[in-house]
């Protein structure tokens, strides 16, 4: 069993290098991003292998929304897929699926199938998986403020905020893969405590070992919570 001393209990990633994963194979960008989902569906395995009970993937972007709509196209073909086949796994497992950002952003076949998986599995608690899916930090707290202030309210607490985010829980630690050593509007309000590990492999070359090596180092490093 994981100690629950200093043992991370949420993890969350960066699912970065897809791209310049297929064109150093010389391969067609969306090869890429099929073997990053390919890689994501390991990664699960090996999260709940070594008791990881909460996993947050950053999956899509608002600035990914910019890019060229063949590819946009591709990704929401392959974000069907994936949601659709995952959606049996997580009921059968009992895990909670969530996702975090403005589904409005994306097409309405993609949105309706993210509520429904999210619908269906909302009241399972022991496991969790979350998606940043059309998602910006930025925004996600320029959203928290608009829906205070529709609220009326004029003196706003960290704990009012913190109700009116896309996602409320922290993560311990946060892996980036992608040889990039920047946060990329990610989870800013919730990361501010997380241990923070960068990589320089592409997303579809992490391996189970490198999970394994992370959490070890976790484990060494003295979280003190600003104290």
């Amino acid at each position: 069993m994981a100690e629950e001393n200093n043992y991370p209990k949420h993890i969350a990633v960066i699912l970065d290098g897809n791209r310049r994963f297929a064109k150093a194979k010389n391969l067609q960008v969306y090869k890429g991003h099929e073997a990053g989902a390919d890689k994501f569906e390991e990664f699960l395995k090996w999260a709940n292998e070594l008791e990881i009970n909460e996993v947050t993937a950053y999956v899509l972007s608002n600035e990914n929304l910019k890019r060229e709509k063949a590819e946009l196209d591709f990704l929401f073909s392959i974000f069907k897929r994936w949601f659709s086949k995952f959606e049996k796994e997580a009921e059968k497992n009992k895990i909670k699926i969530h996702f975090a950002g403005n589904l409005d952003l994306v097409p309405k076949d993609v949105k309706e199938l993210a509520e429904k998986i999210q619908y269906k599995t909302q009241d399972y608690k022991e496991k969790r998986i979350n998606f940043c899916f059309a998602y910006g930090g930025r925004q996600e707290l320029v959203n928290a403020f608009n829906q205070l202030a529709k609220k009326g309210k004029k003196s706003i607490t960290e704990q009012d905020i913190q109700k009116e985010l896309w996602l409320e829980s922290e993560p311990d630690l946060v892996i980036r893969t992608g040889n990039a050593i920047r946060t990329s509007n990610f989870l800013p309000w919730q990361t501010i405590y997380s241990e923070w590990f960068f990589l320089k492999k592409m997303w579809p070359e992490f391996e189970k070992k490198d999970l394994i090596k992370i959490i070890a180092d976790f484990k060494k490093r003295k979280r003190n919570f600003g104290k």
